[in-house]
């Protein structure tokens, strides 16, 4: 069988002409449309193609101004993302594909579930932004909308801007670093961030996606409710969530803090969600939101044991898990 090593990129045409970048990796049975998260490539699902490819038809795609796609001098909006994997599918013969999406690309498949009429169900791995203020158990309100505020204007700054001269070297050691730290071969993380490189007229390095289509993309994800679209679910939907914290961020020492009682707050919600939603249920995985990389094996189980369920017509009264 082939690895993801030795797939070629090929490109589909969007409905506005831009080229979507897409990975098939073959496979029988069940089709699979594999998304990615926010800038971030189709080379995350490097692990996990292969081992779904042993049972599904599986298809991976750089998202609008990710990866090799086209689109970073566009706007950048879930609607847009949605067509852009309905082009995918129709493409690859596949409409009737489930959408499996990990971080914004779970975001993208729950819509894509809602959206397109003959996707079955979808499956969003840890895909839940940065959340509202009220899920931030324990904390001021006033003191969360402060530093939300914070991230997304450190984010929206370093959006498609160019490396400082070293800067590529900084951003390599820092994966290397947490990929040692989360025991990922180094050349997993290498990988997603050297098929994200661009250059710009003057030959300057930067990161993808593209100025406009970042802040694009970070107004959507800001502006998203989350748990409004799960209530609206009436095709299978599988949740997982990361069971571990990140390595702290570097610069941001308040980070881990904000991020514990966010973590208490949606896993409150989630559970919620899950006893009260017949469609929707939720997984743990015992990884940091790197699981693409940490938990291939455990992904994978819990995909393909997803879709089996949906071919079988088997969504109905579940054991809660995670």
């Amino acid at each position: 069988m082939a690895t993801a090593h030795e797939v070629e990129d090929r490109w589909v045409a969007a409905s506005d002409g831009v080229e979507i970048a897409v990975r098939d990796h073959g496979g029988n049975g069940p089709a699979l449309l594999l998304l990615h998260g926010a800038g971030r490539t189709l080379a995350d699902w490097e692990l996990v193609a292969p081992v779904l490819a042993e049972r599904h038809r599986v298809v991976a795609m750089d998202l609008r101004g990710h990866g090799k796609s086209g689109g970073g001098d566009g706007d950048w909006t879930f609607a847009g993302a949605v067509a852009d994997a309905a082009a995918v599918l129709e493409e690859c013969g596949m409409p009737d594909a489930v959408v499996a999406g990990h971080s914004l690309g779970g975001m993208v498949a729950t819509r894509c579930s809602e959206e397109l009429g003959r996707v079955p169900g979808a499956v969003n791995l840890d895909g839940h932004g940065m959340g509202r203020p009220g899920q931030y158990v324990g904390m001021d309100r006033d003191y969360v909308v402060r530093r939300l505020a914070e991230a997304r204007e450190f984010a929206d700054a370093a959006m498609g801007r160019p490396l400082p001269e070293g800067g590529l070297e900084g951003v390599l050691a820092y994966n290397a670093a947490m990929a040692e730290e989360l025991g990922i071969p180094v050349g997993l993380l290498e990988a997603g961030v050297r098929r994200g490189m661009a250059e710009n007229a003057n030959g300057e390095v930067y990161l993808r996606p593209e100025r406009v289509a970042g802040l694009g993309m970070q107004k959507a994800m800001a502006e998203i409710d989350l748990f409004e679209l799960y209530r609206r679910v009436r095709k299978p939907l599988l949740i997982t969530r990361a069971l571990r914290p990140n390595p702290p961020t570097p610069g941001m020492p308040w980070v881990d803090a904000l991020m514990a009682a966010y973590v208490r707050g949606l896993h409150a919600d989630l559970d919620e969600l899950a006893r009260t939603q017949p469609w929707v249920e939720v997984a743990g995985v015992d990884a940091t939101h790197a699981m693409l990389l940490e938990r291939p094996r455990e992904v994978a189980d819990l995909v393909v044991e997803f879709v089996r369920r949906v071919e079988a017509g088997e969504w109905g009264a579940r054991p809660q898990r995670g």
